[in-house]
């Protein structure tokens, strides 16, 4: 009988039953259909293998994990996914029927194609490691990515031996004045990375991630300064996106005004300390129509120090470009949250390099060096005697400034990521007037409705999107006024808009961007706020789905399409167009862009979780559908809510469980960076 497992046409059919479906994409299956061509005799189940792996690449895992698939095949793939309609009078056959009956070393055993498969070294196209399958090229980058840590950690013996010692305990003491805190986290994450070619302060929301690398800066270029280097050190400050960018640089502006004296009184001192930022796409220079950069190991970067925010955006093949493009001298510091989600490329490099920061895992010569350089001691509960090179260059920031003991949402963020359901009620239960929860039938409930138009323009009232789209009716300015006037009006309308977001956690369906979308912009025209009547109209917000260096706008910017005036040179005359405003990234001006030229651009009344990391909204709703899916997770959840600042609305549809049943579940992205097979291994070249 030919069955799919045991036949190389009834495979290949399958899966392309799989591609007409959208369960797979058209490139997973060409991958196997280029295979089959080239070598003869391919065993369906590396057929299946492949092009699961594709897949899995373009739900963000590095490599197929053999091991998570067969014990969930749903879970661990989202296949079939959760929206997709199969016909009832059709049976098709799922990754769970081909494997049900199938081992882990059976699996393994079926993948000795040596001319595709490989374990390491060489050039075939896949690579086994363990249970793990790759593509060669990710399997590289994750070597790659190792390879250049490795080597800044080996370095950092020979920073903290040429240390100064006392010019560092004097820059160390004057930027962290003693405090009441038995050890200030902040000032250990500062002197542990001064110490570092390679460094990660990691934490929440308001645990002060952005002051200590300030501070940082400040006590490296105080140490350059004091002891004689010729110039200061070149500093350059980088994140994922445009937004994420923006949201830096106004954090850093205000962290250097708050600097301890002797630095605003040393003019020489605060002007090395940058506060410009740029994107990471930016900073590596892309060559066009390439996956290459500008900057690369034969043209690094001119630079002494990188700093790089919100690294849990950052996936594994941006990190492998960036660790290449850095010089052998430069130090590295990632800052970022690893408890949230992972970069939507695939790879989760900061959580899998976190993944034990929680515990500390400081050595006792670790442990000996901070007490006796900050005057701090680390609780022996974060000791441990066999600690790892790693361990010693990350640092977990363990006290919000931003949440405070009477903040619902950081109780509510607190319960959902120790991932107890009992507390997680209590929070509700307490009755926080920053938090509400609504649980509803159907989405045309009034409530729901009622939460998107806000409950006004005051300060002290959740927003919505009413707010904006008044101003942007209310304040125009005439047709004959200048552009000062126009920016300062597209600047209003844009803060208005970031005060409120409805975040979801898919992006197809009713419950997804996508429909969402389509609903509320129905809705707002109902209301009479918008005119949707054209594909363009005044008060659409646009989002930015893919980089545009000639424009300058980058994948993740938000614009709001406004009117905007034109002089007609025919008539002689200025009438009114549109014009979609952007934020300039240095916030000095407004960037009006025509629609036409906006090739990449979608509806933004809805946002995915995935999209708003780097971002944060006064009021921020996070909506979740109703079944399970293998986005729903902990760390899903906890991104959203942590987006609100004054307020967080939590939206369930026809399943109280919900929350529950996602804060149950953790991001299980696929990828072996320095997981202990990999130590073992050399580095393809």
């Amino acid at each position: 009988m030919n069955t799919p497992m045991n036949s190389q046409e009834a495979m290949l059919d399958l899966l392309e039953s799989w591609v007409s479906r959208k369960w797979l994409r058209e490139m997973d299956v060409a991958l196997v259909r280029f295979f089959a061509s080239e070598v003869s005799g391919l065993d369906p189940a590396l057929m299946l293998a492949t092009a699961l792996v594709s897949h899995q690449l373009g739900r963000g895992h590095v490599c197929l994990d053999l091991v998570a698939t067969l014990n969930d095949p749903f879970m661990a793939l989202s296949l079939p996914p959760e929206e997709s309609e199969t016909p009832e009078h059709e049976e098709t056959l799922q990754p769970k029927d081909l494997l049900e009956q199938m081992s882990p070393q059976a699996w393994i055993s079926r993948l000795t194609q040596v001319e595709l498969v490989g374990a390491g070294e060489g050039r075939t196209p896949l690579v086994l490691i363990g249970h793990r399958l790759y593509l060669r090229r990710y399997w590289r980058y994750e070597r790659q990515v190792e390879a250049a840590i490795d080597a800044r950690i080996a370095k950092s013996q020979q920073i903290a031996e040429q240390l100064p010692e006392l010019e560092f305990k004097t820059a160390l003491g004057s930027l962290f004045p003693p405090s009441d805190h038995k050890t200030d986290w902040q000032k250990v994450a500062c002197a542990l990375a001064a110490r570092s070619a390679f460094s990660i302060v990691t934490g929440g929301p308001g645990t002060g991630k952005t002051t200590t690398v300030v501070r940082l800066l400040a006590l490296l270029q105080s140490i350059a300064l004091a002891t004689g280097q010729q110039r200061p050190l070149q500093i350059r400050l980088a994140a994922p996106t445009g937004k994420a960018a923006a949201r830096l640089k106004e954090s850093i502006t205000r962290a250097i005004d708050n600097l301890p004296g002797f630095v605003q009184e040393n003019s020489a001192l605060k002007a090395s300390i940058p506060s410009d930022v740029t994107t990471l796409h930016r900073l590596l220079g892309p060559k066009p129509n390439s996956r290459f950069f500008r900057h690369d190991a034969r043209n690094p970067l001119p630079l002494d120090v990188l700093v790089i925010d919100e690294g849990s955006m950052v996936d594994l093949e941006m990190m492998a470009a960036t660790l290449l493009a850095l010089p052998p001298s430069a130090r590295l510091i990632l800052l970022g949250d690893k408890d949230q989600l992972a970069s939507v490329e695939a790879g989760s490099v900061l959580g899998e390099l976190c993944r034990r920061a929680e515990a500390g895992h400081f050595t006792p010569e670790t442990s000996q060096w901070i007490e006796t350089m900050t005057g701090d001691a680390i609780d022996g509960s974060l000791a441990n005697s066999s600690g790892s090179p790693l361990d010693q260059q990350i640092v977990m920031l363990r006290e919000s400034r931003r949440f405070v003991a009477s903040s619902g949402i950081g109780q509510l963020a607190s319960a959902v990521n120790a991932g107890d359901p009992k507390q997680i009620q209590q929070v509700w239960e307490k009755g926080y007037p920053d938090l509400r929860r609504l649980d509803c039938r159907s989405l045309d409930e009034a409530e729901f409705a009622s939460i998107l138009i806000g409950q006004g323009d005051a300060e002290d009232v959740p927003q919505g999107r009413a707010g904006y789209l008044k101003l942007v009716a209310a304040e125009q300015p005439s047709i004959d006024a200048g552009k000062p006037a126009f920016d300062t009006w597209a600047e209003r309308v844009l803060k208005a808009f970031g005060r409120f977001q409805l975040l979801c956690a898919l992006r197809n369906g009713p419950f997804g961007v996508t429909g969402l979308n389509q609903r509320i912009e129905t809705f707002l025209a109902k209301q009479g706020l918008i005119d949707p009547s054209n594909q363009w109209y005044a008060g659409r917000p646009v989002l930015i789905t893919r980089n545009d260096y000639q424009s300058g706008l980058m994948n993740g910017d938000i614009g709001i399409t406004l009117p905007y005036p034109f002089f007609n040179k025919a008539k002689q005359r200025l009438e009114w167009s549109l014009r979609v405003a952007f934020p300039s990234i240095n916030a000095q001006a407004i960037y009006w862009a025509l629609p036409s030229r906006l090739l990449s651009a979608e509806t933004v009344f809805a946002l995915t979780v995935h999209k708003s990391q780097g971002s944060e909204f006064e009021h921020c709703v996070l909506l979740l559908p109703p079944q399970r899916n293998p986005v729903l997770t902990r760390e899903l959840v906890y991104t959203g809510i942590t987006r609100g600042k004054k307020w967080f609305t939590l939206v369930g549809v026809g399943n109280r469980q919900i929350l529950e049943e996602a804060v149950s579940r953790t991001v299980q992205r696929s990828g072996g960076l320095f997981s202990a097979e990999s130590q073992v291994l050399g580095t393809d070249a």
